[in-house]
């Protein structure tokens, strides 16, 4: 007779019915420079975050929350002084020319939140840096896992799917204190992406929208993606590039250059709700940007298209749009953004709904129940049209009996359930494996 734990209730008949439910998909975390500032006299709805809320992930459901979080009403105000005095001959000391620098570098998060949100999105998380003055190393992105700081405490925040660092290239060099802005460190900016695409591929929920260092020509950028990860490796499958950085009216009137990911984002999640995960997010709209930094051609678009950079491109009558949708993986299977977040997708979505596994004795009526509920979903996909086939057969196929669930996996108290499905594009099944837990309640008197 099986036993279970204290505190653990159910029914002794075993129905087999469970249902999966579709996991979220639209959700991106920030990570940037942030500062603590007076709160001053203005007015907010909520206060600001203190220095050890901003540098754990919060979530944030409105530009107007983000404003009042985050400061930067007050960011932008001492930022109009100083650049009044500009305006008006008056010479700034080298403390306001590297204060002046400080501010824009956490006025480029507020500008991807801002992105975020005016393209679509609905709801972020955000975790900050403090010290904007100060680069960021790979240990201090990657953070603490029991401070939940960085890259790491993005690992309790299951619902995040996306993950964007629009301050990476102001993290890799310190402010200075002449009206010279610091050219980036191409190699340490490798080094801190290369930690982004890490977390993603670990978690392997979430995908990396990775910005190209600033006013990059079209030749140089292509030298540049040869340092990051390979085309052919698992993190270029969890890696999205977008290429070139856009023109911005600016959150506090001043119009400035900003990365693109913020933006993104948002198309990303304004296709996932009006279309699906399955969609690719291209040709779509960029809402608040005014241009492009850099007009590509055709054959440059196809140049880049090759080395898995997605660009951004202006046509008329159009506007500006995202036109591409590709991961930096030359995987058959990967090559497709859309595929890769599809695929991620329904294996969270059937994770995370079959943890009751843990609660059944690991027999054939429990792989029965899991085969019956992961083939309902799928039907349910197909359906809606993210996978395809003229019949369910054709779509996807499930895997769970006696065949791959052998002496060897019921012993380590394991169910597995082998998974392929028919993405909507040219290409053949895409399989992957779930495993869970199984039958742990406790042993047989």
């Amino acid at each position: 007779m099986a036993t279970r734990p204290a505190g653990v209730y159910g029914s002794d008949e075993f129905n087999g019915a469970y249902t999966i439910v579709g996991a979220g998909t639209s959700t991106p975390a920030f990570l940037g420079y942030t500062e603590v500032l007076g709160s001053g006299a203005v007015e907010r709805s909520t206060p600001p975050f203190d220095a050890s809320e901003r540098v754990v992930p919060q979530r944030v459901r409105g530009w107007r929350e983000f404003v009042d979080r985050y400061s930067i009403t007050e960011l932008g105000d001492e930022l109009a002084g100083l650049l009044k005095k500009q305006q008006n001959d008056e010479e700034l000391s080298s403390a306001e020319f590297k204060r002046v620098q400080v501010l824009q570098r956490c006025l480029r998060l507020a500008e991807a939140v801002y992105g975020f949100f005016a393209n679509g999105g609905t709801s972020c998380y955000v975790v900050g840096f403090l010290a904007a003055d100060q680069p960021v190393t790979a240990t201090a992105l990657v953070g603490d896992t029991d401070k939940r700081t960085g890259l790491a405490g993005l690992e309790t925040v299951p619902e995040v799917t996306m993950v964007a660092a629009p301050s990476l290239w102001d993290m890799t060099v310190a402010a200075t204190d002449s009206s010279a802005l610091p050219q980036p460190d191409l190699t340490a900016g490798t080094a801190l992406i290369d930690k982004v695409l890490a977390h993603c591929t670990k978690q392997r929920n979430r995908m990396a929208i990775v910005d190209v260092p600033p006013e990059q020509s079209v030749d140089a950028l292509k030298e540049f993606v040869g340092t990051l990860a390979a085309q052919d490796t698992d993190e270029a499958a969890f890696t999205a590039l977008y290429y070139p950085w856009v023109k911005v009216p600016g959150v506090d009137g001043v119009p400035r250059t900003v990365p693109p990911s913020g933006h993104v984002a948002g198309v990303w999640a304004r296709t996932d709700t009006e279309r699906g995960v399955f969609k690719a997010p291209a040709n779509q709209n960029l809402r608040g940007v005014r241009e492009l930094h850099t007009q590509l051609t055709d054959d440059q678009n196809g140049e880049l298209n090759d080395k898995g950079v997605n660009c951004l491109r202006v046509f008329p009558d159009r506007g500006l749009l995202v036109w591409g949708a590709r991961t930096r993986s030359t995987s058959r299977d990967w090559k497709y953004l859309n595929v890769r977040r599809l695929v991620s997708y329904l294996s969270d979505s059937i994770q995370q709904s079959s943890t009751w596994t843990v609660f059944e004795d690991n027999g054939d009526k429990l792989r029965e129940a899991l085969r019956n509920s992961v083939t309902s979903f799928l039907t349910d996909q197909w359906r809606q049209g993210a996978l395809q086939g003229r019949n369910p057969d054709e779509a996807f196929y499930v895997i769970c009996d006696d065949t791959n669930n052998t002496k060897v996996t019921l012993d380590a108290g394991q169910v597995v359930c082998d998974i392929g499905v028919a993405p909507v594009r040219p290409a053949e099944f895409v399989q992957f494996t779930i495993t869970q837990n199984a039958g742990q309640t406790g042993g047989n008197d």
